[in-house]
């Protein structure tokens, strides 16, 4: 399957917030700049989205939540599943994070009916 590489070095080296109104370069901003408009690509050109987190100076967990669980509001849990990867070279742990944490709880958040964002 062809691929879509997305470096979020590409959008920032310092990965900030959760949200766009407490600082720039937030996994909110992250999500509907980048994520979300490649992944509708990767659907409609039957490729995979792979996401690549190194050469950044690091992550909050509220970044990663955040550029990540939206997926689930957006898109099928199984196509998620088929179509996203993560990549990190310098900290593989993210990976699990993401995979294997973040998309089923927010999963599960979908499901009990709670809104995207937190108030």
């Amino acid at each position: 399957m062809d691929k879509i590489i997305l470096k979020v070095k590409d959008f920032t080296e310092y990965p900030d917030a959760r949200y766009i109104e407490h600082d720039v370069h937030s996994g909110e901003e992250f999500y509907y700049d980048y994520v979300k408009p490649n992944f509708e690509t990767a659907i409609q050109e039957n490729k995979q989205l792979i996401v690549d987190l190194d050469d950044t100076a690091g992550y909050a967990s509220s970044f990663l939540d955040e550029a990540f669980g939206n997926l689930v509001y957006d898109f099928d849990f199984d196509i998620i599943e088929f179509r996203l990867q993560i990549i990190s070279n310098q900290e593989p742990d993210w990976i699990d994070l993401i995979l294997k944490d973040i998309i089923y709880k927010w999963k599960e958040k979908k499901e009990k009916g709670l809104p995207r964002k937190e108030i």
